[in-house]
């Protein structure tokens, strides 16, 4: 886990493989984990960053990482043929820090050019999005590693990314979203907890990134768009024949909310409401986006889940703070998300905590919340911003504080929330090529079937998983102890069904529900039993296996 300056961030790159082979580093990558790497923001030792666990690797809890202090000796083994094999075989040194693939079999080199008299090389780096936060950081070893030749002297890199495409056709959304690449929910389940601040930041620093961004604010009855954005056209238009709205605009990103479309009370009826922020989002005339942040009101209700029908959303982030309370209601929504096959790729624990002036951290509204949601449900990110008071005042102002101190701590904490967000949704993007993650009740086997990315699968015993419960109805969230009696001997799954990405639900045979993270069953790993010959039917209870458990538990597991 790599922390911040002002939050937690669990991952790595955006930058997606256009052609992605495997997960798994290989070839040049494995020599350069070997070498070891240093982290881009937490400052790991290069020690620190090469002995991290695979398993971390394989649920997305990578250290974005820099260059070694120095770029390698060119290699001696085999060499290569021409000038132009050997800058290809020193580029395979910069390694994608996701899915462990080197820039070249991800096929972001382009239009490669060496003038071996000149001493120059140029080529093309086209990344997946512009929004790359570890663009630079390619560059930098880019330059790096082909500069080692003895020959060079000079290395020109142009930087791209590939034209936004939808990742759907456009008729798999509506009207004027046709052209929007990726469609970002930011959800809450109560008011209050500062959900719009974060949608407004959130959105104006992927278009920092690069990105070409919309915010749309679905909130009829409480839009605060028009207070925390301060357009200089105020008003929307619409063109009379298409029927089309056109979006205002303020400092490069276009937005649209019903506090724009005149003044005037919003008394309506929950259908109604649902309707006219539909036909708000779908007759807009976006254009071609790269992201549109979708500021959801509060709650679960009818409007979020005609949202979420209507459109095709890539991912939500969800907005919560510290309080007890808080915990039940985010997981509503991650559960409301789960169930409409929206990934949550992000927990944003809102006023967290504050600096006092004695040098000490306070955390007024208590801590653990967000670690307990991140790891129930499996979240790959957990981002915490302070209580500030000046990121209220700069909402207030019409000015968000991205925009107006884009140097502050809690605008590089924004930074950490957008660089997660474009990573997690790029890595859905590459989804349809990528080993998944899945698991399963297998009756015949009387097991558990989880497989993992880049690994053989492997069989759990039900007693196993369910006495190793780490949700609040299984251990009190404050004190850590266990509040349920074992479960019963023959309890089973009578199904797993995914929730989100990251965990699956299983519901047991005398009604207890359980979240099972991916990572909490990477971790029983240990405790796996082999495949054994079946003659046929489904498992019987005329045996038992006795496994020991962390702590001096003992689970149960039936087998025939």
């Amino acid at each position: 886990m790599m922390k911040t300056r002002a939050g937690v961030q669990r991952s790595g790159c955006p930058a997606v493989a256009r052609t992605f082979a495997a997960t798994q580093p290989s070839g040049a990558a494995a020599a350069a984990a070997a070498r070891g790497v240093a982290a881009w923001v937490s400052g790991v030792a290069p020690a620190t960053a090469a002995a991290r666990p695979a398993a971390a690797s394989r649920r997305g809890a990578h250290v974005v990482t820099a260059a070694a202090a120095a770029p390698p000796a060119v290699a001696t083994a085999a060499a290569p043929r021409t000038r132009e094999e050997e800058v290809l075989a020193q580029l395979r040194n910069v390694i994608d820090p996701d899915f462990g693939e080197d820039i070249v079999a991800c096929g972001f080199i382009k239009d490669l050019a060496v003038d071996e008299a000149a001493g120059a090389v140029a080529f093309t780096l086209e990344l997946t999005t512009p929004a790359c936060p570890v663009k630079e950081m390619f560059q930098r070893q880019s330059t790096e590693f082909v500069k080692a030749l003895p020959w060079v002297r000079d290395v020109a890199i142009k930087m791209t990314s590939q034209p936004a495409k939808p990742l759907l056709p456009e008729s798999g959304r509506p009207g004027g979203l046709a052209k929007v690449r990726h469609i970002i929910a930011v959800s809450s389940c109560k008011g209050g907890v500062g959900k719009s601040t974060v949608s407004v930041n959130l959105a104006y620093t992927l278009a920092q990134m690069g990105a070409k961004v919309g915010i749309f604010d679905a909130d009829v009855y409480g839009p605060s768009l028009p207070l925390m954005v301060d357009p200089e056209v105020k008003v929307l238009e619409m063109d009379p024949a298409t029927k089309a709205i056109y979006p205002t605009q303020y400092e490069g990103v276009k937005v649209v909310s019903f506090g724009y479309a005149g003044q005037g009370s919003a008394i309506m009826r929950g259908p109604m409401v649902s309707g006219l922020i539909q036909q708000m989002l779908t007759t807009a005339d976006w254009g071609e986006l790269d992201y549109l942040v979708v500021d959801f009101p509060p709650g679960t209700g009818d409007i979020q889940l005609t949202l979420c029908q209507t459109v095709a959303f890539s991912a939500a982030v969800i907005v919560t703070t510290p309080q007890k309370m808080a915990f039940i209601d985010v997981a509503k929504g991650i559960r409301m998300f789960a169930r409409l096959v929206v990934p949550c790729v992000a927990v944003v624990e809102n006023m967290s905590y504050f600096d006092g002036e004695d040098g000490k951290r306070y955390f007024p509204f208590g801590q653990g919340s967000g670690e307990r949601i991140q790891r129930d449900f499996g979240l790959p990110n957990l981002i915490r911003f302070p209580i500030v008071p000046d990121l209220s005042a700069a909402g207030d102002g019409g000015r968000p504080l991205v925009v107006s101190s884009p140097a502050s701590a809690t605008a590089s904490t924004f930074m950490d929330l957008g660089a997660a967000v474009v990573r997690e949704v790029a890595k859905m993007g590459a989804a349809g090529r990528a080993p998944r993650q899945t698991a399963h009740f297998d009756q015949e086997q009387d097991a558990i079937v989880v497989a993992l990315p880049g690994e053989p699968e492997f069989l759990l015993p039900p007693g196993v998983v369910r006495a190793n419960d780490t949700s609040a109805t299984s251990i009190d969230e404050w004190t850590g102890q266990r509040k349920r009696e074992e479960a019963p001997a023959d309890a089973r799954p009578v199904a797993v069904n995914p929730l989100g990405n990251y965990a699956v639900q299983i519901t047991w045979s005398d009604g207890f529900n359980q979240v099972a993270s991916y990572e909490l069953l990477d971790e029983l790993k240990s405790y796996a039993v082999p495949r054994r010959p079946v003659s046929g039917g489904s498992a019987s209870g005329n045996g038992s296996v006795s496994t020991s458990l962390p702590g001096g538990m003992q689970a149960q597991a039936q087998l025939a």
